[in-house]
């Protein structure tokens, strides 16, 4: 789906947003900046990531090193949402030696392996990267603390709806009226989106609309609906036992709301694209490109 007119798009409105130059053909092979870069660590990189991020580094976070060593020499750099074995595979022919990924390498939220030291997969996942000394970091708890979140930040670049942005609550966004069904083909065509998943009517007319990415929860879900009072939620993933079945309480008890499921992946990717324009300036001279990890799911 990355390489349909919609992520054509998408790539194009983060580009200008974001003042940098992205290869969307091959989004693996970007060029270093001008100049050559001073040879850094992989605890180099990520101490320097973590002055920017407030209160860091975090007594607890999942933010840890999944393989690889935080001494080795970085190669070149790679950002992407999940580190799945096509990134690795693409990681490779960049000559890149360190992920930062957005979520679990290891199918599980804190990586835990121990249950998986049997398993054929995890095993061969694993030695592709020793076998080319990659290190893969998480960064999911100190980009969403950046001030601001840095995968929201970027969403709303994707979507162009910072202007919508309401002064007391960023999560809340303040439209002109817009049919529900217009609000679901922007965002397909401005993240790459094939199919979206909808409770509520698609003819409704919103004004407020509460953005959501990745997997809030359904309690923070909810709170959010009750403290907001949107018209929609988009939300990237959701537990159907609970947020929906509130949205269709909710509408069949007369409430004007509807749940929009846009997917966990293309409903955060691009805040980890705009990660690339964020570190480029401080790391002149390091290659550094994102890499779609891509919607693991076809349609019939």
């Amino acid at each position: 789906m990355h390489n349909d007119s919609g992520r054509r798009q998408f790539l194009t409105t983060l580009t200008k947003a974001a003042g940098v130059s992205l290869l969307i053909d091959t989004p693996f092979m970007s060029q270093a900046s001008p100049g050559h870069a001073a040879p850094m660590t992989v605890g180099q990189v990520m101490d320097l990531i973590l002055k920017k991020i407030p209160d860091a580094p975090f007594p607890k976070t999942v933010d840890t090193l999944k393989s690889g060593s935080a001494s080795q020499t970085v190669t070149g750099i790679i950002t992407t949402m999940f580190t799945t074995m096509d990134v690795i595979e693409k990681a490779i022919a960049a000559k890149a030696n360190f992920i930062i990924a957005h979520e679990p390498t290891f199918y599980n939220h804190a990586d835990e392996t121990d249950w998986l030291k049997n398993d054929a997969v995890f095993q061969k996942k694993q030695a592709l990267l020793d076998k080319h000394n990659i290190a893969v970091w998480r960064f999911h708890d100190y980009w969403h603390a950046h001030q601001p979140d840095g995968i929201y930040t970027g969403m709303l670049s994707a979507l162009s709806w910072e202007k919508y942005v309401d002064k007391n609550d960023p999560r809340l966004l303040i439209m002109p009226a817009t049919p529900l069904h217009q609000i679901i083909t922007h965002a397909k065509q401005k993240l790459g989106i094939k199919q979206v998943r909808i409770v509520g009517d698609r003819n409704q007319s919103c004004q407020r609309v509460l953005l959501m990415p990745g997997a809030s929860g359904g309690r923070n879900q909810i709170a959010a609906i009750e403290r907001t009072k949107p018209d929609v939620i988009l939300c990237g993933e959701v537990s159907e036992w609970e947020t929906p079945e509130y949205v269709r309480d909710a509408r069949q008890q007369g409430a004007k709301l509807s749940l929009v499921v846009l997917g966990h992946v293309l409903s955060e990717a691009a805040g980890m694209e705009w990660l690339v324009s964020w570190l480029k300036p401080q790391l002149p001279g390091m290659p550094i490109s994102y890499v779609p990890s891509e919607n693991p799911f076809s349609y019939e």
